[in-house]
């Protein structure tokens, strides 16, 4: 099995008529994603190599089933495009787009929650979900991915999330999906929700769970992989030698106040049970000898 996407997803790419949107959505499509419709209303009726373009995720939803959206609208645009692809009944809306301002996320999250409970968030500023060899959605490169499980990942960071999915592909390590949550202030998918999800998936048995500085995102993590995970969990926080009150990278990746070290995440993550790397590598290797023993 996997999580939030598989074979079956069918997909929308708000976006697909501009360079990026068609770069990746038909490098997706080529990978074996149901890519199925795009839309922009000033160019309904044409299509992208193939994949028709219709006025509205909601045309689009009622021409192809889809039932799932991927954003690749400027920054500008991104509310009114998500909000539209869920009062058009989409299931998962992937937002790509970095540059959202954080009022803007926090809108989008609170007015999904309140309005549209049924309707996932991912991202914005996130790399996408891949379930390899069954879908991806986003700017993951399918290749660097091992399908056939037993391990799980979720990350806040897009450059580890690949080297993440890498390492395991070295060691023929297959996984079940790969979850880039973003690293904003206000993520429309948190790392408990990956975890519930991945917790009550059966094909996935181990799970690789990355950090960095910032926010309490990893600190509640650990709590809820101490009260509720039965599945061993291997954790990587990027950021150690990060100086306090300088944004590395991330929006949402600034220590402050003596809060959002990766020192304390680490603890934290380590006290629960979770198997901390001090590297990308070493976490990799953690996973190793976790799979071999399953």
């Amino acid at each position: 099995m996997s999580i939030f996407v598989d074979e079956n997803t069918r997909v929308v790419y708000q976006g697909l008529t501009g360079s990026q949107g068609r770069y990746y959505g038909l490098l997706n499509r080529d990978y074996g994603t149901q890519v199925v419709a795009g839309t922009n209303p000033r160019k309904a009726g044409t299509d992208v190599d193939g994949v028709p373009i219709f006025a509205t995720v909601a045309d689009a939803a009622a021409a192809t089933g889809a039932t799932a959206s991927c954003v690749f609208i400027p920054a500008p645009g991104v509310p009114g495009a998500v909000l539209e692809a869920a009062e058009a009944g989409m299931e998962l809306v992937v937002v790509i787009t970095e540059g959202v301002p954080a009022h803007d996320e926090a809108f989008l999250f609170n007015k999904l929650r309140r309005d549209h409970p049924d309707v996932r968030l991912l991202g914005p500023n996130c790399p996408g979900i891949i379930s390899p060899g069954r879908c991806n959605i986003g700017i993951t490169a399918g290749h660097i991915a091992e399908a056939g499980g037993p391990v799980g990942i979720v990350s806040r960071s897009g450059t580890l999330t690949y080297q993440a999915l890498y390492e395991l592909k070295q060691q023929r390590i297959g996984v079940t999906t790969c979850v880039g949550i973003g690293g904003d202030p206000v993520p429309g998918t948190t790392f408990v929700d990956c975890l519930a999800a991945f917790e009550a998936d059966p094909e996935t048995r181990a799970v690789m769970m990355i950090g960095e500085i910032g926010g309490s995102a990893e600190e509640e993590a650990a709590d809820f992989i101490a009260d509720h995970m039965t599945k061993p969990v291997v954790a990587y926080v990027a950021g150690v030698t990060a100086p306090p009150g300088k944004k590395m990278g991330h929006a949402g990746a600034i220590v402050s106040g003596g809060k959002g070290t990766a020192a304390a995440k680490m603890e934290a993550l380590t006290a629960a049970g979770a198997r901390v790397g001090q590297n990308p590598t070493e976490a990799g290797e953690l996973m190793v000898e976790i799979v071999a023993s399953l």
